[in-house]
């Protein structure tokens, strides 16, 4: 959910700052660009060096700074419309009490008030000063302008009492703001099954008959439906792909066979099934246990048999899922791709051709048509492989929402 994200880090003066190396770290490890503001006290319990080579950006503390004996300007409104996310961490009762009240005598202040992007704030504070009605009456002010509160957690805290106030461990920190962004977005609490990647079907312990799929399309459906909030399994035939998200269930495969099994342990309880593999249509019906070894004056004969339709199965066993595949043609692209659509009970196929420069396999871009089950068609540019998968999301998210 964070990754590609800007997210701009506000650190107040409290012991809990030094929890926020740990943080930097996270958010870089999840994927996102990370800046930090400090304020003056803050620098007092953790090093601006450390934070700027965490993130590897330069911290901000002052509205002015000297470089080269040159006086240059922190410019608090550019930060603010740089961030996707804004999170002040630790939040001190004194800075929340100047946010709720729009006090403005310092560079984070500032940017705060100038922030386009969500805010959240993590409180961290003594017991007394947790429960007092003005830091409650701050809270509640805070989160009616829209700002979002990481509540404190309980603990040891610097006074050597117990109790809440102690600032969410950054762990916590990342995955309430994950568990946050996904509520609402157009795929929470759904379910989606993906197929990716080639199938490799074997000839004997070394050599198999296999195809040019790299997996790219599939992987990129998978990581922007896990960016619009849904629960991905992912089933993926061999490939050198990876994905870091854990919306995302990775299920590897080799042969169709294993790729069919499956699709139907996880089909019957998701909402959408997309077919982004290139499976065989093909196997060999005998499969040695030894390396064949090359006779010189005798051809190799192979003898193939079908291999399970993974997208016929799915059509005929779907309930309630919106279910799409995918038509990758030489020729008579938009016919085939019809019968597809039809013969299969797909709700959406996605029509693409080799005939097109830049589309299909083994590139990092996809040109491509789709036709909804009332033979509607929609053809889109030459584009990246991201950039289609959004087009097909879009496309569902619509028909899901008609």
């Amino acid at each position: 959910m964070l990754s590609g994200k800007n997210i701009l880090l506000g650190i107040t003066g409290g012991i809990a700052a030094y929890k926020t190396t740990f943080l930097v770290r996270l958010l870089i490890k999840a994927g996102a660009s990370v800046k930090v503001v400090l304020t003056e006290s803050a620098s007092s319990f953790v090093s601006p060096l450390t934070l700027t080579t965490l993130s590897k950006n330069a911290v901000v503390m002052d509205f002015v700074k000297n470089e080269d004996n040159e006086i240059s300007w922190n410019n608090h409104v550019k930060l603010g419309l740089w961030a996707d996310l804004f999170i002040i961490a630790p939040a001190t009762a004194n800075t929340l009490s100047k946010m709720a009240n729009g006090v403005c005598d310092n560079l984070l202040l500032a940017t705060y008030l100038s922030a386009k992007c969500p805010v959240y704030f993590a409180p961290a504070m003594d017991l007394d000063m947790y429960k007092h009605s003005s830091t409650k009456a701050t809270f509640d002010k805070l989160t009616s302008f829209g700002n979002v509160m990481i509540p404190a957690e309980s603990g040891e805290l610097a006074s050597g009492l117990v109790g809440e106030g102690r600032m969410a461990e950054p762990e916590n920190i990342i995955s309430f703001i994950e568990q946050h962004l996904i509520k609402g977005s157009p795929l929470c609490n759904k379910t989606v099954l993906i197929t990716a990647g080639p199938t490799h079907e074997a000839i004997d312990p070394v050599r198999y008959i296999g195809n040019k799929s790299t997996g790219t399309m599939g992987f990129e459906l998978a990581k922007k439906a896990a960016e619009l909030g849904a629960k991905v399994f992912l089933i993926s035939g061999p490939t050198n792909l990876e994905l870091n998200n854990n919306q995302i269930t990775i299920v590897p495969v080799v042969s169709a066979k294993q790729m069919y099994k499956a699709v139907h342990e996880y089909f019957s309880d998701v909402d959408i099934a997309i077919s982004a593999a290139a499976v065989a249509d093909y196997t060999p019906k005998n499969v040695s246990e030894q390396k064949i070894k090359k006779q010189e004056a005798e051809p190799m004969q192979l003898e193939l048999e079908r291999t399970q339709d993974i997208l016929l199965s799915m059509g005929n066993a779907k309930t309630n899922q919106f279910l799409v595949g995918f038509a990758l043609e030489t020729q008579n692209v938009f016919d085939n791709a019809k019968k597809k659509l039809v013969k299969k009970n797909l709700d959406l196929i996605v029509a693409n051709t080799l005939e097109d420069k830049g589309a299909g396999f083994g590139t990092s871009t996809n040109k491509i048509t789709l036709l909804d089950k009332n033979l509607n068609e929609k053809t889109f540019d030459l584009k990246p492989k991201s950039e289609v998968a959004s087009d097909i999301w879009s496309a569902i998210i619509t028909k899901l929402d008609a």
